[in-house]
């Protein structure tokens, strides 16, 4: 593999943490941005790369030279003028001849690069792209999946009125086959979100997502270089990676973060119980994953596909995200095992192993996310939910009141201090 790193811009929007050098050398935490995605691709064993220098580009030359300071071959392709995310790319055809990695050269992270082309080799895909939920999907670019995780569509910033859509953001990392070079449109600046990916889609090829939790974050922002520098120095960089276990609240859906309704089975009836929404944020700002784990026998019902259940889904993170909360994911069993219902689906209408109070959506997720279960928690109004979790070999199960206002939020506050 190959590592393209997209370094030429001129960082207009970070020029008052320093104007002098090219945003991709500005030290995090002592050591420029750029030399800290070259040494996380080379634990990978990734030693090819091809830097993309532009204004100011005489710095990174000098700085990192052939590379052979780092162990690694470094070649670059100089811009004249300003050439976008994709600009280039049309140009290195001949040099780009096997798939390959692309980072931006403004990007804090610690991925597992390894884990992020598995998805890629087994999906057969043109493109891979790193998506995550985040605390502002609103004014991000977020990509729509089908049940097979390929990218549908994508929905760029500012959204049309009314979108509804899971929380999944475009993340600006990618893994792109040299197929996908044919779409770069015939223009000397073009961009990779904006020009090639929807023609790619719109061409029948197919974009893979890659969910992940880890960190990564852009540093283009004066403020944003602030919070990246102190989540390197602190650790939460390297402790997201994929590759250390990391502890989940898991969380019950009806009566716990949306009222409960019987047999809930339309987006209409979803309402965002009080305190709910804060609840979720103090978790995602605490280092633990909020996972979501529920019950939707409605399925078995045959009161709801598995599509409405999805669109249902996308409500509900639609509106945490409006509140900046956002879910990592969400585990749901469609079974129910009584039998006698005139409409019901006799295929989910099985003894299953992941209807709570059995442990098994907890056990998925923890097994797709790497969760350390013995460090996590299990939050839900029933018995239910407290047999599941302690089954999963959670720390602590914890059962509040349904539908009662606050009882999340109180129920995390009291764990997160408990931490502390």
């Amino acid at each position: 593999m190959q590592v393209v790193v997209i370094a030429g811009g001129k960082g207009t929007r970070i020029a008052s943490v320093n104007s002098e050098i090219p945003k991709a050398m500005i030290p995090v935490d002592g050591m420029p941005v750029l030399e800290r995605q070259l040494l996380m691709a080379k634990r990978y064993g990734i030693t090819q790369f091809l830097f993309i220098v532009g204004h100011l580009g005489t710095h990174i030359v000098d700085y990192f030279g052939d590379g052979s300071r780092w162990g690694v071959d470094i070649n670059y392709f100089h811009e004249q003028q300003p050439m976008g995310t994709a600009g280039a790319l049309a140009l290195l055809r001949e040099q780009l001849t096997d798939d390959f990695f692309v980072f931006y050269g403004d990007t804090v992270m610690d991925i597992d690069l390894d884990a992020m082309l598995k998805t890629h080799v087994e999906s057969h895909a043109d493109a891979t792209l790193l998506v995550h939920p985040n605390d502002h999907p609103y004014d991000s670019d977020l990509v729509e999946l089908d049940q097979q995780g390929f990218i549908r569509t994508i929905h760029h910033k500012p959204h049309a009125p009314g979108l509804v859509c899971r929380n999944l953001v475009n993340a600006s990392l990618f893994i792109l086959s040299p197929r996908l070079l044919g779409c770069i449109p015939h223009q000397p600046k073009s961009h990779i979100e904006r020009d090639v990916l929807p023609a790619a889609i719109a061409a029948g090829m197919k974009l893979r997502a890659h969910v992940t939790a880890e960190y990564i974050k852009d540093m283009g922002t004066p403020d944003r270089y602030e919070a990246v520098c102190n989540d390197v120095r602190t650790g939460i960089v390297a402790r997201f990676n994929h590759s250390h276990p990391r502890p989940a609240i898991f969380l019950d859906r009806d009566g716990t973060i949306n009222r409960e309704v019987n047999l809930l089975c339309h987006p209409e009836q979803l309402q965002l119980i009080e305190g709910a929404a804060e609840a979720i944020r103090l978790i995602n700002r605490s280092g633990y994953l909020a996972i979501v784990v529920t019950n939707q026998p409605v399925i078995a019902r045959n009161l709801c596909t598995i599509e409405q259940l999805e669109h249902i889904h996308a409500t509900l993170e639609t509106m945490l995200g409006q509140q900046q909360a956002y879910l990592n994911a969400i585990y749901y069993c469609p079974h129910h095992p009584d039998r006698g219902y005139p409409e019901e689906r006799p295929e989910y209408k099985v003894d299953c192993l992941c209807r709570k109070p059995k442990p098994g959506l907890l056990l998925q997720a923890a097994s797709q996310w790497n969760i350390d279960l013995a460090h996590s928690y299990m939050i839900g109004d029933s018995n239910r939910d407290q047999e599941a979790g302690m089954a999963a070999g959670c720390r602590q199960a914890i059962q509040i009141a349904t539908n009662q206002p606050n009882a999340l939020l109180q129920a995390v506050r009291q764990l997160l201090q408990n931490q502390e």
